[in-house]
């Protein structure tokens, strides 16, 4: 861990030492292209021979798609407490996707015209979830789910599967239950470049959503435009405001938690109390001693940042500028300070709230902007899987009414035969 304070000389200096940028390293942008153009020309043959590359199982094209029985079988596999928490997030997960639907709408302009939009669900996404060793059945709920709660019709996951070719039951049945419609056993930047081009196995899609490692966030850098994509999240991060009244025990949970994604997490600590600090920096190491994997936290751990700042107001600045993931704010009146972060993907009121309860249960998705994209970009919504349409309509009236400001337009741009086309049906 590092310590630095308001007070250190080069103050300055260390905090833009922390932003981030989120630009690939050459290596992995080549290497992308490289798999891109492969799966493009060679198809099927070209994304099983990466995924044996990279660790996949070595399986025939038939076997790409998960079938319905591996599903049903995998459903059947799944203990009560599983069912039990997988229905209690996916209900969350739902209900809050359809509070933030957007909703067909229209009124009259000033001159009497129909004008509106209109929101239909994208008729084919791909879903990214990562897989193999480390499951992630929180990512399936959290993209397919407010896919499902949108009405796309077809909902195409792809996730690498393990050695042997199997893939995790819980996070087939949570796919499933999600209301995916193909799920297909392969991963990395191939399975991005399959969901783009297809294959004769797999359709191309729409729009990808998802996580995923360094090769699969460039991968949908790179066929952006030929679909769109939702985000290009990196590594976890969480930013941490603590005040002296900050329970340290439940601060340095938090920081270890987020810590687990791996030893590119990015973990920040800012607080006005030197006492604080103190007593975080011993509790996580205290903790750390609980872990079932102390060695791959200390790696996380190594880039920890704990920062005193002057006061709160410094601690938002610094935050604004950061924009992190998630931002925790362990502070008295939580509220206050939440209403003043304007980049953050997602802000945990109070140190009561962890921020494992937003990757697991809460409602919101979890797959939230990383590497200071917050300053632009939102997390995942349900509105991501919605397209917009934009209606007019005119009457006689209206037309008339509209007739002199756009021929003054016209007159403008010369664009005379636009002109034209309203006059015309006035009868001039």
């Amino acid at each position: 861990m590092r310590l630095i304070s308001y007070k250190d000389r080069g103050f300055d200096r260390a905090l833009a030492e922390l932003n981030r940028q989120a630009e690939p390293r050459p290596e992995v942008r080549e290497t992308v292209s490289e798999i891109i153009a492969a799966v493009r020309k060679k198809g099927d043959a070209a994304l099983l021979d990466y995924s044996v590359k990279f660790g996949g199982p070595k399986i025939s094209p038939g076997k790409i798609r998960v079938t319905p029985a591996e599903i049903k079988k995998a459903r059947a596999s799944l203990t009560p407490e599983i069912k039990k928490a997988l229905a209690a997030s996916i209900a969350n997960v739902t209900a809050f996707a359809k509070k933030s639907l957007r909703k067909n709408w229209s009124m009259k302009n000033a001159q009497g015209a129909v004008v509106g939009e209109r929101f239909d669900p994208l008729p084919r996404v791909g879903l990214y979830i990562p897989g193999g060793t480390a499951p992630l059945v929180s990512s399936a709920i959290m993209t397919c789910g407010f896919a499902k709660a949108a009405g796309v019709p077809e909902i195409v996951a792809v996730t690498p599967a393990a050695a042997d070719g199997t893939v995790a039951p819980a996070l087939l049945a949570a796919l499933d239950l999600c209301g995916a419609t193909e799920i297909y056993r392969v991963g990395g930047a191939q399975a991005v470049a399959a969901l783009a081009y297809g294959t004769k196995t797999i359709k191309p899609v729409t729009k990808i959503f998802g996580p995923g490692n360094a090769y699969v966030v460039e991968a949908k850098r790179q066929v952006f435009g030929r679909v769109g994509i939702d985000l290009l999240p990196g590594p976890s991060e969480v930013l941490v405001i603590a005040d002296a009244k900050a329970n340290p025990v439940w601060v340095a949970a938090d920081l270890l938690a987020q810590s687990e994604h791996g030893a590119g997490s990015v973990v920040v600590l800012l607080s006005d109390s030197s006492k604080l600090i103190a007593a975080v920096q011993k509790e996580i190491e205290r903790q750390s001693t609980l872990s079932t994997r102390p060695e791959h936290l200390a790696k996380a751990m190594a880039n920890a940042v704990l920062v005193r700042v002057r006061d709160m107001a410094q601690a938002v600045e610094i935050a604004n500028g950061f924009s992190a993931e998630h931002v925790s704010l362990a502070v008295r009146k939580p509220e206050a300070l939440a209403s003043r972060l304007n980049s953050t993907g997602g802000i945990f009121l109070g140190d009561i709230s962890p921020v494992a309860a937003g990757d697991f249960l809460a409602g919101p998705s979890h797959e939230l902007p990383t590497g200071g994209a917050g300053k632009a970009f939102a997390g995942l919504t349900a509105e991501q899987f919605q397209r917009r349409t934009s209606l007019v309509r005119y009457d006689v009236a209206s037309l008339r009414k509209s007739l002199p400001t756009i021929e003054t337009f016209c007159a403008i741009e010369g664009l005379d035969a636009h002109g034209r086309s309203v006059s015309l049906r006035l009868g001039k």
